[in-house]
């Protein structure tokens, strides 16, 4: 019964996943499929793009949502006792990776979806949110000052490994999160391969969150 239960909700954090929330948003409110304009990828930087800041963030916000809920799906089994207190990092860990694979491969929409960022943050939210935090700080910096999202995201990428292993919070972490820390940035690298070579090439597009005021204008 208990190996049932661990299969039916392995299957739920795919499908939370796999909800092509840039997909749906974009044929509902504007009548397009997302994939067929910029970058082409069904995730929350596209849209923030193509559909603005306004649609971008509430696609963001789900992907993010959609990642924190199937990871916590441990806790629940372990409320019901299927699972034991020692087993709750390593079942975290699982349903929100397949969470994130469905974000990248939905079911929903012809296993073509976005590059996961998103709903990785809402899993590393749910599993140590004081990294998580310090994470975003750090693609918000980097993003306001090169205005390159990608950049942003390989750099709140590599900087989870590196602060779990610096123990920046004074306590000694879990070498499973260590090594899924590693597996994340390089995850990130992996599906940023496109992006790499255009910033290499001075062709990435960029992205700015805050727009400044030019001197003149407030003349």
């Amino acid at each position: 019964m208990n190996v049932l239960l661990i299969i039916a909700t392995t299957l739920l954090a795919y499908l939370l996943g796999s909800i092509p929330t840039a997909v749906w948003y974009g044929e509902g409110f504007f009548g397009l499929d997302i994939r067929n304009y910029g970058s082409g990828n069904a995730g929350a930087t596209n849209t923030f793009r193509v559909l603005g800041k306004r649609a971008g963030t509430i696609v963001m916000l789900i992907d993010v949502l959609k990642g924190y809920t199937a990871t916590i799906l441990s806790s629940l089994l372990w409320y019901f006792d299927v699972i034991g207190t020692h087993e709750i990092l390593t079942f975290k860990l699982v349903f929100g990776l397949v969470a994130v694979i469905g974000h990248c491969f939905p079911i929903l929409a012809d296993f073509k979806g976005g590059k996961g960022v998103a709903s990785l943050l809402g899993m590393v939210l749910a599993i140590h949110p004081e990294v998580a935090a310090v994470c975003i700080g750090i693609f918000l910096v980097v993003v306001i000052a090169s205005q390159y999202v990608s950049l942003g995201s390989m750099m709140a990428a590599l900087a989870f490994p590196v602060l779990l292993l610096l123990q920046v919070f004074g306590q000694k972490e879990h070498p499973l999160l260590i090594i899924f820390g590693v597996v994340v940035f390089l995850f990130v690298v992996l599906t940023h391969q496109k992006n790499i070579t255009r910033l290499l090439n001075g062709e990435e597009n960029r992205t700015r969150l805050i727009k400044f005021r030019k001197k003149e204008d407030e003349e």
